[in-house]
């Protein structure tokens, strides 16, 4: 018998149910396996993603609103339609300056998503 990790094939955003990952951030946990996760997070306006970084490789795409980054201690403005990449362990974190959503996809999955630790 495997021990695999995996979510399920299908699903379905209104069976998700959403998790409180911070003040005004909260996020529903998609389709994964032991070697990737796709996470999608909603913002209110001033919501604050802070400085962190993991071992895992990060890309993310802006599905709505707009968020100053800070990645690598450089800082841009990302709006609807666009997108960003986190290498391995580096520093990162963002702002939300308008109300939106970010899909964000991690690899290897985020253990500490499933967990809660």
């Amino acid at each position: 018998m495997s021990n695999k990790i995996q979510s399920g094939i299908y699903q379905y955003s209104q069976a998700i149910a959403w998790e409180n990952a911070a003040p005004g951030i909260q996020r529903q946990v998609f389709g994964y396996d032991e070697t990737m996760m796709l996470v999608k997070v909603k913002f209110e306006k001033g919501a604050v993603g802070d400085m962190h970084q993991h071992p895992h490789t990060q890309a993310s795409y802006v599905e709505s609103g707009s968020f100053e980054l800070t990645i690598g201690g450089e800082k841009k403005t990302l709006h609807t339609g666009d997108g960003y990449f986190v290498p391995s362990n580096v520093p990162h974190g963002c702002v939300c300056l308008e109300p939106g959503v970010l899909i964000d996809v991690f690899t290897p999955l985020r253990e500490d998503f499933l967990t809660g630790k």
